[in-house]
């Protein structure tokens, strides 16, 4: 089995090109302003233009939000996926593209058994308290609690992954991708690319 990596809050061209020169399946675009990973649609589109390599390009979004600032978006930039924070009820048919939901877990007991109207699940972290943006925000649950869990949809293991971490992840979890951001940069909103290019060999060699 080959293990699907996404590099997540991409922004600046060098890990751009490190995500797509080093083979990652997904490309992270942030469209949420409070993050330090946010950028405009426009600097997407630039980054877009240099060329996926194949990868799809996935674009977070943070409810509550309109649907106006999706479909600027997607007017502008080729997008796989929408990776939602919050409700998914309709956004897939009205989008027209597959809806990733991210989900924050802190035991076995958040882990859905019946599948919804996502076409994937992004299983992270629940914030820490006092967090002021969703996700996993670089830590890391227990991932003993997904023993035995049979998911109702393709999931993506996230939430506080690194270099050192997600070959143990990976075997851990059984997982069939892994979602990095803050575990590849050198500081908040910046990827080092030379952790890009470690993350997805250690994940591809699990």
């Amino acid at each position: 089995m080959t293990v699907g990596v996404k590099i997540c809050g991409l922004r600046d061209p060098a890990g751009w090109d490190a995500a797509v020169e080093a083979g990652a399946d997904w490309l992270g675009l942030n469209f949420f302003p409070p993050s330090p990973r946010y950028l405009t649609v426009a600097e997407a589109a630039r980054l877009a233009a240099r060329g996926t390599g194949g990868a799809g390009l996935v674009g977070l979004f943070v409810a509550p939000f309109r649907d106006e600032e999706v479909r600027s978006v997607l007017d502008a930039v080729p997008l796989a996926a929408a990776q939602i924070y919050g409700p998914v009820n309709g956004l897939g048919e009205r989008f027209g593209v597959p809806i990733w939901q991210a989900l924050g877990i802190s035991g076995a007991a958040d882990l859905p058994l019946e599948a919804n109207e996502a076409d994937r699940l992004v299983v992270e972290a629940t914030p820490p308290v006092g967090a002021t943006r969703p996700g996993g925000n670089a830590t890391r649950f227990d991932w003993s609690a997904l023993s035995g869990w049979r998911a109702p949809l393709p999931w993506i293991l996230a939430g506080g992954l690194t270099v050192a971490n997600v070959a143990e992840a990976i075997r851990a979890t059984g997982t069939e991708a892994v979602d990095v951001s803050s575990g590849v940069e050198s500081s908040p909103g910046r990827k080092d690319p030379a952790l890009i290019r470690a993350f997805i060999m250690a994940a591809r060699s699990a």
